[in-house]
């Protein structure tokens, strides 16, 4: 006899009910969001520090900002500025110029340029700039007198060293000669890095060898240079406070000389320190405009520049602008217009 307490099988589901989902089903999963506690506690000291610098630099009274303002803009130190970037600029251009010319001679196949070379880099990349300085500023103890005539022969015309070298000349030759041995390295490294194929299709066209270099090998090479030679450029810049051992008015030596008469350290040293960044900023972006420009070949729709980036923002905003202020324009049905 069967039993009244008997379940009836599961019929189907009413038309208005919703089917319970089913384990496996991802629309039953409860989706919760990823915590990543400990990167916000390092954003948190993050904007900590920072605060509290900031903090620092407004409320700390031996920062003297009056001071700062006083001797950022001053005759002496704009001039002192203007010493900075003459040396920079003469030990770039005439370092890389060398460099180059070191970096094709290392890559020749000539055993005698290759160990000219070679050596060249290994012994101004082992003494210290302040070194060489020094011992190109006294150049006139080691040969009082420079010539020019016959290899080990009579001297046809020769002139007292220190009237041709002074210390502008000796900072620059310092500079220029422990420059150029990195800036070859530089320029090797890119080289090396354009496929040998090219070489061999303008061989194959009877390209000169130097017009394959001038309009082929550096072209392609100048992507890889680039980078690193704007780091270079950067780090001469900051170099060139070194020469203050030689008692040439640059940055540096300006600051020192006046911080030594009226004991304001701190905000002298703050003075330097913002023509520095402000030089070094000028630098990179220059730097990112030349990498751009040369990397037209590989890269055909280049990012916009934060320039372009910035006027295409604000275009936006006129055109939301424009749209809030146009007048909205009733409609009318065709049949309606009188």
């Amino acid at each position: 006899m069967a039993s009244t307490t008997d379940t009836a099988p599961p019929g189907p589901a009413a038309p208005g009910a919703q089917a319970p989902p089913l384990p496996d089903d991802p629309a039953g999963l409860k989706v919760v969001p990823a915590r990543h506690y400990a990167r916000w506690a390092a954003a948190a000291a993050v904007v900590v520090l920072v605060a509290q610098f900031t903090h620092g630099l407004a409320t700390n009274p031996v920062w003297e900002w009056d001071v700062f303002r006083d001797y950022v803009l001053s005759e002496t130190i704009v001039q002192a500025v203007w010493v900075t970037l003459q040396l920079t600029a003469y030990a770039t251009v005439l370092g890389f110029l060398l460099g180059t010319v070191l970096a094709f001679m290392r890559l020749s196949r000539s055993p005698v340029l290759q160990t000219v070379a070679w050596t060249y880099i290994w012994i101004f990349r082992s003494i210290p700039m302040i070194v060489q300085l020094v011992f190109w500023f006294n150049l006139s103890a080691l040969y009082d007198r420079l010539g020019f005539g016959i290899p080990f022969g009579p001297v046809f015309w020769s002139v007292d060293s220190n009237s041709i070298i002074g210390t502008i000349g000796a900072a620059v030759i310092g500079l220029t000669l422990h420059q150029a041995a990195y800036a070859a390295e530089i320029v090797r490294g890119g080289v090396l890095a354009v496929d040998e194929g090219q070489l061999e299709a303008a061989a194959a066209l009877g390209i000169p060898r130097l017009r394959q270099i001038r309009r082929i090998v550096l072209p392609q090479a100048m992507r890889a240079i680039l980078p690193t030679a704007g780091n270079e450029i950067i780090g001469l810049l900051k170099g060139t406070s070194v020469v203050y051992v030689m008692s040439i008015g640059e940055l540096f030596y300006q600051v020192q000389v006046i911080y030594g008469r009226n004991g304001r350290v701190i905000p002298l040293l703050l003075v330097a320190t913002a023509w520095y960044v402000v030089l070094t900023s000028l630098l990179s972006v220059a730097q990112y405009y030349v990498e751009r420009r040369y990397a037209r070949g590989a890269d055909r729709t280049p990012p916009p520049t934060p320039l372009q980036r910035a006027r295409r923002f604000v275009r936006t905003l006129r055109a939301e602008a424009g749209r809030r202020h146009r007048p909205v324009v009733p409609f009318k049905p065709l049949g309606d217009i009188r």
